[in-house]
This record gives structure tokens, C-alpha cells and sequence, in this order.
């Protein structure tokens, strides 16, 4: 039986999983979810993979709170039965990319989930992500 930190970690997860279904994130999410419950085996992988396709499927734009709330139970329990299953190094190991996963998550969510990156900007540039937020710019001399 998990602790109630793990459990909690485990619930995070499977509502990590959920939010990212159908966003920019969920390639990224999608892939390190498999490679961690795989846990090296490739034929695994691949099955988490189309398990992880089903969810995303049943997540359309248009979401439904009993459908998000089942899948995020669903991937809660995936996370549950990993963690039982591991020990020592492999167990730390998990729970530490679960919570990587689980915190870059949050940082998404707070940001709005925007990331810039590999652009270049001649003169002065201004960047703005995530909602709700202001951003006065001041370029050139001023008055």
C-alpha cells in the first residue's frame, strides 16, 4: 500500500495526463508517460502508448467533466500499481519523473502553457504568455 504523499503524487499524475490530452504539451506527455510506465520494455511502450491514444481520443476539445474525471481516476490507479511494483532505485527513480511530469504540468498551467523558442528578434521585442496578465512596453526614448 502507498503512502498518502505517493498516492497524492499518483492522483496528480493522472490529472497531468488528462490536461495535457489535446494541448501542445501532450506529444511530450504522452511519450515520457510510456517511457515511465514501460520501464524499458519496448513491446510495453508501445501499449501505454495506444492506452495513452485512447484517453487523448476520449478527450475531445468539448470536455466532459465525468469523462476527464474517470480517465484521471484511471491514470491515478496506472501510477498507483507502478509505484507498488518498483522498489529501491527503480521506485525513486519513477517517483521522481512523476514528479518532474506532475510539476511541468503546473508550470503550464500558471504560464498558460506558452514556450518561445527558437526565435530571433532584430530590435526591440516584447513576449507575452499565458491569460489574464498586462504588459506595458516602453521602446525608444522616453518623454
Amino acid at each position: 500500500m502507498l503512502s498518502e504523499a505517493l498516492a497524492a503524487l499518483a492522483a496528480a499524475g493522472g490529472a497531468a495526463v488528462v490536461q495535457a490530452a489535446g494541448t501542445d504539451a501532450w506529444t511530450e506527455t504522452r511519450r515520457r508517460v510510456a517511457r515511465l510506465m514501460a520501464q524499458r520494455s519496448r513491446e510495453s511502450e508501445l501499449l501505454e502508448l495506444q492506452r495513452l491514444d485512447r484517453t487523448a481520443a476520449l478527450l475531445p476539445t468539448e470536455r466532459e467533466e465525468a469523462v476527464e474525471i474517470r480517465q484521471i481516476a484511471l491514470w491515478q490507479a496506472h501510477f498507483e500499481a507502478l509505484l507498488e511494483r518498483l522498489h529501491g532505485a527503480e521506485r525513486d527513480s519513477a517517483i521522481a519523473e512523476l514528479r518532474d511530469l506532475v510539476e511541468g504540468s503546473t508550470v503550464r498551467d500558471r504560464d498558460g502553457g506558452g514556450n518561445l523558442s527558437g526565435n530571433v528578434f532584430h530590435g526591440p521585442t516584447a513576449v507575452q504568455t499565458g491569460s489574464g496578465n498586462r504588459q506595458d512596453n516602453h521602446f525608444g526614448h522616453t518623454a
